[in-house]
């Protein structure tokens, strides 16, 4: 009899599975632990006195969910519409709970797998882009991971998900 091994699951060999879109000409990917639904583009009430990048809010399933421009939020430019521009319901952890939280993602119909170590810092300091995380160097360029819990400054959160509302 061979010697005894311990078996990885195949899952886990091939690593982590995100979702990939892109904000100008380079891609972004989301952990798809976070995302909740992919769904295409809606009709957005806009929220007074809200920075740009918050494009607005909808209801969805019985909650009203705020959305963000990931486009305007990094450079300013709101997503383009096309077929493959996408509604992203994320989990955004807010006071010891989720929230849903949608994004607006062009090109957001690919994944990628890979091991989550395979995303490296890059060392550039990010100023006040927190949500930036590491970079994936693959074959076909870099990918950069994307922080839901990181996108909202504190007085955004407070705006969108104010402390005297009822439960979701």
């Amino acid at each position: 009899m061979g010697p005894s091994r311990t078996r990885v699951p195949a899952r886990a060999a091939r690593g982590q599975l995100y979702l990939q879109f892109r904000m100008g000409g380079d891609r972004y990917a989301l952990d798809v632990h976070e995302v909740v639904e992919v769904l295409p583009l809606r009709q957005l009430k806009q929220v007074p006195e809200a920075p740009a990048w918050v494009a607005g809010v909808f209801s969805h399933r019985g909650a009203l969910v705020p959305v963000l421009d990931l486009g305007v939020l990094a450079f300013g430019q709101p997503a383009q519409v096309r077929t493959s521009t996408r509604l992203v319901l994320v989990d955004y952890p807010h006071e010891g709970r989720s929230r849903w939280l949608g994004l607006i993602l062009e090109q957001a119909t690919d994944t990628l797998r890979c091991r989550a170590d395979e995303f490296r810092d890059y060392g550039l300091e990010q100023g006040g882009a927190r949500y930036l995380g590491p970079v994936y160097a693959g074959a076909d360029g870099l990918v950069q991971r994307i922080r839901v819990a990181d996108l909202l400054p504190d007085d955004v959160r407070a705006l969108l998900f104010p402390a005297t509302e009822g439960a979701a």
